[in-house]
């Protein structure tokens, strides 16, 4: 066009077609006759003109988005959030004030249905109540009973689960029918215990009785670590321990209902799976083979367990989305080749739908044989949305019907989202999703002509796609997954990608496909054969995680702030939510997130609940610990999450005096007379003493004591001393200790706020909680 300047021209380019004209008249000057001047508009008009047409591009992203349906997509993100928020707040909330919010943000929507911006506001605000609701009911709901305060006592109860652990014990879930000297007021209804030796015939269902030490489930063994007590309230557990004699058999008696009797059934028919499984494997081929198909997952040798972790393979025996998928996929794959066989019935009868419904009732039969693990609950929610969506002539993959599946199992399991296995196993298939979806645009974008090919070439190049395929799938689910495996477990294995090439074929082609032709034989007793070639498929993948697992450098990386976690997931659920310019948006949360993973602050010295481990960060990624024979779970939970590779005893020493000479000396506690003293890497000095006449000496030096007594009151009227007892440990959790780098004192963050939640109550009923010496009798 005549007269436009190159600012009309950049308007137009960025504007839609109905509205270039109107801003074409805003990107030039008129003059007082109306006629249009070449001259370039004033900077600030410019920058007006700019910003018009950003905002122009960014209300056509908008619309776009609105039309593709990310709306929906986005409400089990709030949902979800919802129930972090609810899981984090430092009180319990008022279940009817939760409601009647939530009542209150549905009126509203519907008094201002008519504002855009106002309605979408109210949504997502009436799901981010709804996930905090459905939380709180499900905590009013579970109310399990929990166990204030170790004790030893006579239980008495049914057995409901079996589990043979690889060491020979032999693990129980009772649940209790009475308790007997002394007799508990408020006893447990459902306890977990080891014994050494149970009785030869004992099954499912009998009522055993033996002398159990009881204890309550502990916290995080170090602060935003892994809640035992939380994750035991929600499952039921009011108490752990071991009996101290073996338990025997008192009586069998009948379950008192239909659906205790279906889920002794069912665990009946699991352990039998078991035991044909072991009948015809032997070794950890046969633990972990009884693992994929029955669930029965106790048994396999800790070291074979460590190198699946450290090589990223310890998802293969996590009854999961992998394990759902396949099965269902083996079957589906299985019975429209059947059909293929009957070409005129096939080409008549929608066969693809028939085969979706076989393979939705072999994934529902893989369930309830498996055990029905929250994680394969989640993963056959998703598998039968989209087996179900196939029936109706819909596309099976889909980020909404991913989203419904997110939803249903936040509506079913709320407390689900705040761990690992719901957040990596979302996170990877949004990914793979979100990932396919593009590439599917960028081909279609640009499709050219197939190049006919023999039989030799289409073969090779299928084997290429898929093995390209399955090494995008490994980068781009590893990607997903590695920000929540490293929050939660403080690891990422450095050489998943190339263990995953290697073995995930195996495990795809021929470990799952056995797995599922022996469950189909087993009932005629032709299971044998399938068996053993799940076997030597099974030993061939453990060989592969060995020999990776032994060139594997140290994989700990460190706590992540949750922060830094918040940020990245925002990044991430734009690059998988989004499409188009949208997805740009995720590039400043992931260069923050990353910023503040590389400023994170680990703290100098972590305190376990019980008050007798301490651990001091020292030079060259080593921790120095009080104890000779410190716990193996807690020092491996603090060796990851401190970025540490190795643990230094204690030297012991002849007197307190030697102690203090020793660590002005050397790295490491010092031990003399249960005082054990140490100095950390400025050179503060911790003490560890048993009572309050050792801390007392220590005062004025110290910068942290911990002292291992719940009696003790003030101890220090002089000093700068930070003080834990034994009782602030109990009330509180484990402790973690940020020393002031250019002052004195320290930040003491707790695992355990008070006042309590639901999970938590019970510690307040402890002797340590309540400022009392351990039980003793007389």
């Amino acid at each position: 066009m005549a007269g436009e300047t190159r600012h009309d021209e950049e308007w137009r380019a960025f504007s839609p077609p109905d509205e270039a004209d109107d801003a074409v008249g805003v990107a030039v000057v008129t003059g007082r006759s109306g006629t249009r001047l070449d001259t370039a508009p004033p900077p600030r008009q410019e920058m007006s003109v700019r910003r018009i047409a950003v905002g122009a591009i960014a209300a056509r992203a908008v619309a776009e988005e609105r039309d593709r349906g990310t709306g929906f997509v986005l409400v089990p993100v709030a949902m979800a959030f919802g129930v972090i928020v609810y899981g984090a707040l430092p009180f319990e909330p008022s279940l009817v004030l939760v409601v009647s919010m939530l009542a209150g943000l549905l009126v509203l929507a519907r008094l201002f249905r008519g504002r855009p911006a106002l309605s979408f506001a109210l949504l997502a605000a009436i799901a981010t109540m709804t996930g905090a609701s459905l939380a709180g009911i499900e905590t009013w709901r579970t109310g399990t009973a929990m166990l204030g305060s170790q004790i030893g006592t006579e239980v008495t109860g049914r057995v409901v689960r079996i589990e043979h652990q690889a060491t020979g014990r032999t693990r129980l879930t009772i649940d209790v029918t009475s308790t007997a000297r002394p007799e508990l007021r408020h006893a447990p209804d459902r306890v977990r215990l080891s014994a050494r030796n149970v009785p030869p015939d004992l099954q499912l269902g009998m009522t055993v009785v033996g002398i159990a030490r009881l204890m309550p489930p502990s916290g995080p063994v170090r602060p935003g670590g892994y809640d035992f007590a939380y994750n035991s309230f929600f499952d039921g557990i009011g108490a752990i321990g071991f009996f101290l004699r073996d338990p025997v058999v008192a009586v069998s008696s009948a379950p008192s209902g239909l659906r205790e009797t279906l889920a002794l059934r069912l665990e009946t028919v699991r352990l039998a799976i078991a035991a044909r499984v072991r009948t015809v494997l032997d070794g950890p081929e046969a633990d972990i083979a009884a693992t994929l198909i029955a669930g029965v997952r106790a048994g396999i040798p800790e070291a074979i367990n460590e190198d699946l972790r450290k090589t990223g393979l310890a998802h293969i025996l996590s009854i999961s989305g992998l394990h759902m998928a396949l099965v269902a996929g083996t079957v589906l794959v299985a019975i429209r080749g059947g059909f293929a066989l009957f070409p005129v019935f096939a080409s008549r009868r929608p066969v693809k739908k028939y085969a979706a419904v076989v393979a939705l009732i072999a994934a529902t039969l893989y369930l309830g044989i498996s055990g029905g693990a929250v994680a394969a609950q989640r993963s056959y929610i998703m598998l039968a949305v989209m087996l179900v969506a196939m029936l109706f002539d819909r596309a099976a993959i889909t980020m909404r019907n991913l989203a419904i599946s997110a939803i249903i199992v936040i509506a079913i399991s709320p407390h689900e989202v705040v761990g690992p296995s719901f957040q990596m196993s979302f996170a990877a298939t949004a990914a793979l999703i979100g990932a396919y979806g593009w590439w599917s645009e960028r081909r279609r974008a640009s499709a050219t002509a197939r190049t006919e090919r023999g039989a030799i070439g289409r073969l090779g190049a299928g084997t290429l796609k898929f093995m390209l395929g399955l090494a995008a799938t490994s980068v781009i689910a590893g990607l997903a997954t590695t920000l929540y495996g490293a929050y939660h477990f403080h690891r990422v294995s450095p050489h998943a990608l190339w263990v995953n090439l290697a073995a995930m074929p195996i495990v795809s082609a021929v470990v799952m496909p056995s797995a599922v032709f022996s469950a189909l034989l087993m009932p005629f007793g032709l299971e044998a054969w399938p068996l053993r070639v799940m076997g030597a498929a099974i030993g061939a993948v453990a060989g592969i995680a060995s020999w990776f697992a032994a060139r594997s450098p140290i994989d700990a990386v460190g706590s992540l702030p949750v922060m830094a976690v918040a940020v990245l997931t925002i990044g991430l659920m734009f690059m998988t939510a989004m499409s188009g310019r949208l997805r740009l948006l995720a590039l400043p949360f992931l260069l923050l997130g990353t910023g503040l993973i590389a400023n994170r602050d680990l703290p100098d010295v972590l305190v376990s609940e019980d008050g007798r481990l301490v651990a001091v960060a020292g030079p060259a990624r080593t921790l120095y610990v009080n104890r000779d024979r410190p716990n193996g779970f807690t020092m491996q939970n603090w060796l990851h999450g401190m970025d540490s590779d190795r643990f230094a005893r204690p030297v012991d020493v002849a007197t307190i005096r030697d102690a203090m000479l020793r660590a002005e000396t050397s790295p490491g506690f010092a031990c003399a007379n249960e005082v054990c003293i140490a100095r950390d890497r400025d050179g503060r000095l911790i003490a560890h003493v048993p009572d309050a006449i050792s801390a007392f000496a220590l005062c004025t030096t110290a910068a942290l004591i911990v002292i291992d007594d719940a009696t003790v009151g003030q101890v220090c009227r002089t000093g700068n001393a930070a003080i834990l007892t034994r009782r602030d440990l109990a009330r509180r959790g484990s402790a973690e200790i940020h020393f002031h780098r250019k002052a004195e004192g320290a930040d003491i963050v707790h695992a355990i706020s008070e006042p309590y939640r639901p999970w938590h109550s019970h510690r307040e009923f402890s002797r340590a909680a309540r400022g009392l010496a351990p039980y003793r009798r007389e």
